[in-house]
């Protein structure tokens, strides 16, 4: 089925400058295999064989190559994070891959467990120095022998019809064969190159006949690696280039079936996924998805996607920011900062909607946990907008939710509550973040938690007019039963004395300023401590409403009744008239 968008009235888009005409879509380059799908059907329930080739393939598409020092690191990191599979170079081509094959065989780098990988093309001469530089390792060994087999590669690269090069295939497979196949610790993995744009009938013929070649069986099974070299087609057709595999080989059960996406389309991820749905057993690529041209397929997204789906990736990714800055290192390229799990901004909001439902979200987490009586790292994940708990992968909440100009209420007050220990009221949320929303829009820039409690102090704590109304004396006692309270006020360098009785001490301030010409009602009082510990102060949150309307003011004491008058105040300082 053909799917065209036409001209309608809702589309107004018109034909670009572009020369597409020029381009042929997948199903004019190759046949496509036509079956009864199976793969859209299953669902991911287990983590396939992870092999990341960032010390060969990664490396070949680095401006500057790893030295020693750098792979060494690499591969030691790969290990820590539990790969047990690991394709550590291409010996033949380079006198550093080959002397980093022989520094594993010569020490103890890598564990007995750990599988090394070592990559070659389908020459004799190069077979030969290959296989030389394995010979005295005792860990399992996989000699991964390639060949391009797409129409335009024969034709215009090797020069080679269909029968030349199936030839020139098993003819390299021989050199494998006679060169290691008397190591018990050795198997063996073929992968027709631009495999996607190869006929279908050709892959599975010329792949069949490596098989036999190599006496395959389900005790030494021989690895089929399926790579979508140049990724040209959506990824529903390279899951059925690889169920027509998985359906077809006739000696499936001694086959390892694996996969090599590329992300030209920026879809190798989803090729990966839909692959491994088709039949594909082991996936090959980077960590960070490094590789030619858009690069290789990012594995540590894939396994991290498996883990954000309740399924274990049997990789370890719990210190993600000590991975990454291994990665970066050895690399020499920045990881950037929308990059799927491991980008600085990746958990981060700044819209005001999403801080929102985020700030409730981990609300409603922490309750959820303590009313289960679990630590809040075994409860149920399903926080809006964050699909994993940043904690999983060694990430605090410290940066989840930043402020700037798209940002609202909620952000801000998470920020001050997390950074501050200040719990704002949700109407004072609210005032707050137009003042916030005023203060980043002359900036353009981002606003740090120290900001936003300089703009909180600067609007409540600070008088509108410094010294036009000061309380310099508030006594209270208690005569016959009765509350009693003296005050105190200078107004515009008028003293005032007074006295109330029967009144508590926020009712009797407010009735002496509106003796004073200032008129002021208290709506609502929110009261707090800002600091921990015996340096704690109360801050007290005040409502008010005046002929200027409703507002805000704060204060802030050592004590809870110094630090309310101090905001009743304060109120007053704004309401007084000029």
């Amino acid at each position: 089925m053909t799917i065209t968008t036409l001209a309608s009235a809702w589309n107004r888009q018109r034909p670009s400058s572009m020369p597409s005409h020029r381009y042929r879509d997948a199903h004019s380059r190759v046949e496509i295999p036509r079956l009864d799908r199976r793969w859209p059907d299953r669902r991911l329930t287990s983590a396939p064989l992870w092999v990341p080739v960032d010390l060969r393939d990664g490396n070949q598409a680095l401006p500057e190559p790893m030295d020693p020092a750098r792979k060494r690191r690499f591969f030691e990191l790969m290990v820590a994070m539990g790969y047990t599979e690991i394709e550590v170079g291409y010996p033949s081509a380079s006198q550093t891959d080959h002397d980093f094959v022989r520094l594993l065989a010569e020490s103890d780098l890598a564990p007995e467990h750990v599988t090394i990988v070592v990559f070659t093309p389908a020459r004799s001469d190069l077979i030969a120095r290959t296989v030389a530089s394995v010979r005295d390792i005792t860990n399992p060994v996989v000699i991964h022998m390639y060949t391009a087999t797409a129409p335009i590669w024969r034709d215009v690269v090797l020069g080679r019809d269909r029968a030349a090069l199936k030839e020139l295939i098993l003819e390299g497979a021989r050199s494998v064969r006679d060169a290691a196949g008397d190591m018990p610790n050795v198997r063996f993995q073929f992968s027709p190159e631009v495999f996607n744009l190869t006929e279908p009938d050709y892959v599975l013929e010329v792949c069949d006949a490596v098989i036999e070649l190599w006496d395959a069986c389900p005790d030494r099974p021989v690895t089929l690696n399926l790579p979508a070299t140049v990724e040209v087609a959506t990824p529903n057709v390279y899951a059925d280039q690889i169920e027509y595999m998985h359906r077809s080989l006739p000696r499936r059960d001694a086959v390892i079936l694996s996969v090599h996406p590329h992300n030209d389309r920026g879809t190798g991820i989803a090729c990966a996924e839909l692959a491994v749905l088709a039949g594909a057993q082991r996936v090959e690529g980077c960590i960070f998805g490094n590789g030619e041209r858009t690069g290789n397929v990012d594995i540590a997204t894939l396994a991290l996607n498996l883990h954000a789906q309740g399924v274990d990736p049997m990789i370890d990714f719990s210190d993600i920011d000590g991975i990454r800055r291994v990665v970066e290192h050895c690399t020499r390229m920045e990881v950037p900062p929308r990059h799927p799990y491991v980008g600085d901004l990746v958990h981060t909001a700044f819209s005001g909607t999403h801080q929102d439902a985020i700030r409730k979200g981990l609300a409603e987490h922490r309750s959820r946990a303590g009313i289960a009586g679990v630590p809040e790292s075994e409860a149920a994940w399903q926080v809006p907008y964050l699909p994993i708990d940043p904690a999983d992968i060694g990430r605090g909440y410290d940066a989840v939710i930043r402020v700037n100009s798209q940002s609202g209420k909620g952000g801000i007050a998470h920020l001050l509550e997390t950074g501050r220990g200040l719990s704002l009221p949700r109407r004072l949320q609210i005032d707050l973040a137009g003042h916030v929303q005023a203060r980043a829009d002359d900036s353009g820039l981002e606003i740090t938690v120290d900001e936003l409690w300089q703009i909180f102090e600067d609007v409540y704590l600070s008088p509108a007019e410094p010294d036009r109304v000061q309380l310099l004396e508030h006594a209270t006692s208690q005569v016959a039963g009765e509350q009693r309270s003296r005050i105190r006020l200078r107004v515009d360098g008028i003293e005032h004395i007074g006295e109330r009785v029967g009144m508590g001490p926020v009712e009797a301030l407010v009735s002496m300023l509106s003796s004073c010409g200032l008129d002021l009602e208290v709506l609502d009082l929110h009261q707090q401590s800002i600091r921990a510990g015996s340096d704690s102060e109360a801050l007290t949150l005040l409502e008010h409403r005046s002929d200027r309307g409703i507002g805000w003011s704060a204060g802030r004491a050592g004590s809870v009744l110094a630090a309310t008058t101090d905001a009743v105040i304060r109120a007053a300082q704004a309401v007084a008239p000029r």
